[in-house]
């Protein structure tokens, strides 16, 4: 009988991060996300083909079959890598962006890099790969995003900014001073476009200025009213502290909407991705509408897979159908019809 080697620290973190979101209450309770302030304009006379709605459109020169990203969230443990397949399966399937979680572990541990691998199942797709940028002062650097990005083949790489998460998690790293010296120096020596995403909590017109100057080609705001990762951590507390730290910052964060209005506003032409607690195809048409290139979503996409592939391709018509029926009803034949109209309306 084979024995398997023990799990890492980051592995069994991993592990606990996909059974605390799947069978835990770990959402915002007071924080929203800030779509439910707005509003479309519904038009009773399109003057359209449903048929003809068009959901192509273009990400870092990419084509996208519809402005959807499967945001980043796991990798690392067997689990992690069936999600991870079906996930990219689906992407292939309907023209998706996908993320994968933090690949860390897969330099940690060489042995389980195969959990992350998807080129072979989705060999079109817009795919990123995902470091942790305060690992930059732990150690990695060039090398260490190069083989990341090599690994999966990716076309981009995510740097998160977790400042909350890493001051609530158990042994969290928390060194981030001269940071952004080191996130300008990845950007100028990686071959491939760098975006930095916040996990839940948000990212400030004042960082997104600043990351924007570091070389950053892409800000995903991931804000507040979704997946809390204060709430997450609070359930792996390993004392009173941690757990009380989590419950206090469990609504911490700018909501969603209010990021990807305010550094829309700084920056028309950026690349940007809304992320942050969105469910369905009508917030997914509220943050293009808003400003967004792409929307994000995580928790969603991740109880589907791990249901079946026949529940994560019924979440994925479903979320097409709802956009679809957005720009119909809005009349707008194509997502850059949408972007460019006066649609949406603050209630």
């Amino acid at each position: 009988m084979s024995i398997l080697p023990p799990l890492s620290t980051t592995q069994t973190r991993k592990a606990d991060h996909l059974r605390i979101c799947l069978e835990e209450d770990v959402q915002f309770n007071r924080q929203t996300n800030g779509l439910e302030r707005y509003q479309f304009n519904h038009c009773c006379l399109p003057e359209l083909d449903y048929e003809d709605i068009d959901l192509t459109t273009r990400f870092l020169g990419h084509a996208v079959g519809m402005p959807v990203l499967i945001s980043s969230m796991t990798g690392g443990t067997d689990q992690a890598k069936l999600i991870n397949q079906r996930l990219a399966v689906v992407a292939q399937q309907y023209g998706l962006a996908m993320g994968v979680g933090s690949q860390r572990v897969a330099v940690e541990k060489p042995e389980v890099a195969d959990t992350f691998v998807v080129r072979s199942f989705a060999p079109d797709i817009l795919l990123f790969a995902n470091l942790g940028a305060v690992q930059l002062n732990y150690t990695y650097g060039v090398e260490e995003c190069l083989r990341v990005v090599d690994l999966l083949e990716a076309n981009a790489l995510i740097l998160h900014l977790n400042p909350l998460q890493e001051c609530i998690q158990p042994r969290g790293d928390r060194h981030f001073k001269g940071l952004l010296d080191k996130i300008e120096q990845i950007c100028i020596k990686l071959p491939v476009p760098v975006i930095a995403k916040e996990v839940g909590n948000g990212i400030s017109p004042v960082m997104a200025t600043h990351l924007v100057n570091a070389g950053v080609r892409v800000i995903d705001v991931a804000g507040a009213g979704g997946t809390s990762w204060a709430r997450v951590e609070s359930e792996r507390a390993e004392n009173w502290l941690q757990r009380r730290l989590g419950e206090t910052f469990a609504d911490w964060g700018i909501p969603t909407a209010d990021c990807v209005v305010s550094i829309r506003s700084l920056f028309p032409n950026l690349p940007l991705i809304a992320s942050g607690g969105l469910r369905n195809g009508l917030d997914v048409a509220k943050t293009l509408a808003l400003g967004a290139n792409l929307a994000g979503l995580a928790l969603p996409f991740l109880k589907a897979a791990s249901q079946s592939p026949e529940a994560l391709d019924e979440w994925v018509q479903l979320l097409q159908a709802e956009l679809k029926t957005v720009l119909f009803c809005t009349g707008n034949p194509t997502i850059e019809a949408l972007q460019q109209s006066s649609s949406l309306q603050q209630r």
